[in-house]
C-alpha cells in the first residue's frame, strides 16, 4: 500500500515500451508483416536503452 504513489523508474518505464511494442507487433503480424518488423526493431532499440541503463 505505501508504494502506491511509487514513481517508475526509468528502465521500468522502458521494459513496459518494449512488451507494449511486442504486443503491437505479435498483433500486427497477421495483417501487416511490414508494420510488424517495424514495432520489433522500434523494441529491439527500446532493449538496447534498457542495456545501456543496466
Amino acid at each position: 500500500m505505501f508504494g502506491l504513489f511509487k514513481k517508475q523508474s526509468e528502465k521500468e518505464k522502458l521494459q513496459v515500451q518494449y512488451e507494449k511494442l511486442l504486443k503491437e507487433s505479435y498483433h500486427l503480424s497477421t495483417t501487416n508483416r511490414k508494420l510488424s518488423d517495424q514495432k520489433v526493431f522500434e523494441a529491439e532499440q527500446v532493449m538496447n536503452k534498457i542495456e545501456k541503463l543496466s
